[in-house]
């Protein structure tokens, strides 16, 4: 009897695991539908842009990639190199590189 129970609540508690996004998740499609709404109205750079003018500038890291802020109309990019996080903040409107932290 027990183990029906406990089977039970397992499968119960799996199908609802399964239906939960995670709130990234969520969090990055809304920073990608604000990004492009922006870029569509002639408000800012596309990611594809400003990944070109700024990974060939990043020889020798590896690239794990965007976040987008829709206030300040920031990318952050984000590189490793040699066990260091890099992150390159650049103006979503114009693809200039505001600021290099490493």
């Amino acid at each position: 009897m027990l183990n029906k129970i406990a089977l039970s609540a397992l499968g119960a508690f799996s199908a609802f695991a399964l239906t939960v996004v995670p709130v990234q998740a969520v969090q990055r499609d809304d920073e990608q539908k604000a990004a492009r709404a922006q870029m569509m109205a002639g408000k800012g750079k596309s990611l594809r842009s400003i990944e070109n003018r700024v990974l060939p500038k990043m020889a020798g890291s590896q690239y794990l990639g965007p976040e987008y802020d829709p206030r300040a109309q920031v990318y952050r990019l984000k590189f490793i190199q040699e066990g260091r996080v890099i992150f390159v903040d650049v103006d979503g409107r114009t693809g200039a590189i505001l600021r290099e932290r490493r």
